[in-house]
This record gives C-alpha cells, sequence and structure tokens, in this order.
C-alpha cells in the first residue's frame, strides 16, 4: 500500500517529469494522483515553476474538492482532474499540459488521425477532440464543464483503450492507471501530434490507416493476446 507521503513524492516527481519532457514551460500544466482506498488525490499547487516545486508543496484533496492539506491553492485544473477520477474508476493518475503540438490540434479543434502503425500502438484509432464549449458552460463551473466536456466526448470512446484527448481550444490531458503512466501517455500524445502534422504537411490528402493495420498493431501490444515487450512494461 502506497502511503500519502509517497503519494505526494511520486506526484512531485512526475510533474518534474512534464518540465523533462519539454511538455511545460514556466508554470504550465499539471499531474494529480490518488489514494482510491483513502479518496485523497495529491496535485500540483497553482502558478508554481517547476524549479520551485517541492514535494510538501503538493496540495492533498478529498473528490468534493475540499483541501485536506497544504498550505496553497491547487491547480485551478483540480475539478477536472476530480471529474476524470469519478467516472474513469480504473484511472490512478492525471495529466494536463499545454503542449505544442497537441495544443495546436485542440486550438484547430481537430481529432489527431491515426495515419500509421506507430499512432495504432497507443490508440486503436483517432485521439478525440471535445466539442467547444457554449457560452452558458463557460460562464457556469468552468472546470467542472471541461470534465464534462471529457466525458461527452468519451461516450464513443473507451477510456481504458485510449487515454488521451484534446480539449477544443484549450489543450491535452491524459490519465494511466498511475501519474507516472499518465505521464508517459502526455509524452505519447505529443509525439504522436507532431508526426500527424508533419504528415499532413508532407501529404494533406492521406487517408487514416486501414482498420486491419489498426487493429494488428493495437492487439498485439494491448490485447487479450498481446506479444509485444516483457510483462512489466505497462506498470
Amino acid at each position: 500500500m502506497v502511503s500519502i507521503k509517497e503519494l505526494k513524492e511520486r506526484v512531485w516527481k512526475a510533474n518534474l517529469e512534464l518540465d523533462k519532457h519539454q511538455l511545460v514551460v514556466y508554470t504550465f500544466g499539471n499531474v494529480s494522483g490518488i489514494d482510491r482506498e483513502k479518496g485523497i488525490v495529491a496535485i500540483k499547487p497553482s502558478g508554481v515553476s517547476y524549479e520551485e516545486l517541492t514535494s510538501d508543496m503538493i496540495v492533498l484533496i478529498d473528490l468534493d474538492n475540499k483541501i485536506l492539506e497544504g498550505d496553497l491553492r491547487p491547480s485551478s485544473d483540480t475539478k477536472t482532474h476530480l471529474e476524470l477520477y469519478k467516472h474513469f474508476p480504473e484511472i490512478g493518475g492525471v495529466v494536463h499540459t499545454h503542449s505544442p503540438y497537441a495544443t495546436s490540434w485542440a486550438q484547430a479543434r481537430k481529432p489527431i488521425p491515426c495515419l500509421g502503425t506507430t499512432h495504432a500502438d497507443y490508440t486503436p484509432g483517432e485521439i478525440p477532440c471535445t466539442d467547444i464549449m457554449s457560452d452558458e458552460q463557460i460562464k457556469r463551473d468552468y472546470e467542472k464543464e471541461t470534465g464534462d466536456q471529457i466525458l461527452e466526448t468519451f461516450k464513443k470512446y473507451d477510456y481504458r483503450h485510449t487515454p488521451m484527448v484534446i480539449v477544443a481550444s484549450h489543450g491535452a490531458f491524459t490519465w494511466g492507471v498511475s501519474p507516472e503512466q499518465a505521464v508517459y501517455h502526455s509524452v505519447i500524445l505529443e509525439y504522436l501530434a507532431k508526426m500527424a502534422f508533419n504528415t499532413i504537411a508532407i501529404n494533406p490528402d492521406i487517408p487514416a490507416v486501414k482498420e486491419t493495420l489498426i487493429n494488428k498493431h493495437f492487439q498485439r501490444k494491448h490485447g487479450e493476446n498481446a506479444y509485444y515487450g516483457q510483462d512489466t512494461y505497462k506498470k
């Protein structure tokens, strides 16, 4: 069982990984992790640079957004994280970034198409983009509404097979079974977004890769009879 101290340490280190992989600048982005048994979420404080961030600064909250520990205000995106934890029961970590390529697709309000097998190794099709928020949603509880937009989009997708989304005109969210895996998926999302951009720049008329090839590559890595890698690679 992971202690709360260890959860804070892991979330702190996961946030630093965003900076290491150049997915964030200055104070952009955030990582959270959850202790499902205790119902406690650890998340980056709002507006703190990665150079200044320490594990002691990580804020603890419950699923009702009540601060349990910490002197700093939690991330402004906290309510979006909480909506994902409440509705995606198998996840243990959430990441939000404004990484350049993924965010470019978000600003273009376009899903990222699956154009090759590298993409298919990670998701069995396009990476979805949410609808743009209505004025009424923006005026309400904006961060919760962002989570609701993601949940609405995922009525058509399996969050376990597609652990990433781009929010129209905003940025990227990813998740995983742990904070570390959620960061891994953010790195992969940016890589896939860049490749799709470059591919379309070379050939604007390129169609999505055929379904049989998508299924083969996704299933050999994630399917019931997966044979890619070692037993530890998903941990």
